[in-house]
């Protein structure tokens, strides 16, 4: 199996729990937050009522609801870069000089999953190395600098200086400005999964996706 389609599949767990569901229990825990504040955002009245048909996030305590939060996120973060990404391969987009000794990104092919197989291998371990050093800081600053998101804190929050926010433009921000900001970045960070998913698909099956060009 490639490791594009092993990546592709990998990036499709995601988190349905953090859909709200319809009911939940408002009793404390050690985490000083209920299932209701953890899911009243973001607001889901698209749907016409809170959407969770699997029950997911009834599955464990406040905690495991906390962690399901975080990870949809991340998992978010991840597929918005990764449909920008294909789109921007596919739109004939190169950074300028050489992706590795001898092959330029000029030579990339303008196909998402060709263009991920042609990265030589050390290429995408230092990827995945630089994804594994992010994800372990972030939680090393959790515990270390702020409170941990399964111990009341904020699911989501980036805790590595300058990563989503080189520049500090949500320093000033009031707490009102930045909850819009989180709900508005799990919504699109949904569509990117489902968008994500399906340029996936049509790439691997011919005509799954209707009215989809070939990517």
């Amino acid at each position: 199996m490639k490791t594009s389609t092993i990546l592709a599949l990998a990036s499709a767990v995601i988190p349905a729990a953090a859909f709200a569901p319809a009911k939940s229990s408002s009793t404390k825990t050690s985490l000083d937050i209920s299932k209701d504040e953890i899911l009243k955002s973001p607001d889901t009245t698209e749907f016409g009522s809170i959407w969770d048909p699997l029950g997911l996030a009834n599955i464990g305590s406040e905690e495991t609801l906390a962690w399901y939060r975080h990870s949809e996120i991340k998992h978010g973060r991840v597929a918005m870069a990764a449909f920008v990404g294909w789109w921007a391969v596919g739109a004939g987009l190169r950074l300028p000089g050489d992706l590795s000794f001898g092959q330029s990104f000029a030579s990339i092919p303008s196909k998402g999953l060709e263009a991920w197989d042609a990265v030589p291998g050390w290429g995408k371990a230092q990827l995945l190395l630089f994804a594994g050093l992010i994800e372990f800081h972030d939680e090393l600053f959790y515990s270390r600098r702020s409170t941990h998101y399964m111990r009341g804190g904020v699911p989501g929050k980036n805790m590595v200086p300058g990563l989503f926010d080189p520049f500090g433009l949500s320093k000033n921000k009031s707490a009102e400005a930045l909850a819009r900001g989180r709900d508005s970045e799990i919504k699109n960070g949904r569509l990117a999964m489902i968008g994500f998913m399906g340029l996936y698909a049509a790439a691997t099956i011919p005509g799954s996706v209707p009215l989809q060009p070939d990517c």
